[in-house]
């Protein structure tokens, strides 16, 4: 189970713990996290729950799709 911390807009945290397999969009939803509301049910079709990755953190993740790239175009900021 990997613990996640999300960060409002205002600064605000919400430490929780996310078990294995589950998307963290799904975990924020369950939890009631303000802010992310996965409009898409997770299909990754409306950017609504995107996240920002420590720089530290970038080179562990695969490189992002087409499709990826195409939502986080259209995300705010």
């Amino acid at each position: 189970m990997a613990k996640v911390t999300y960060i409002e807009d205002n600064g605000t945290e919400h430490t929780i713990d996310v078990p294995n397999g589950t998307t963290l969009m799904e975990a924020a939803v369950k939890q009631g996290i303000p802010g992310i509301d996965g409009d898409c049910g997770g299909v990754c079709a409306c950017a609504t729950c995107h996240v920002y990755i420590d720089e530290g953190w970038m080179e562990k993740l695969s490189q992002k799709d087409d499709g990826e790239e195409d939502m986080l175009d259209m995300a705010y900021e």
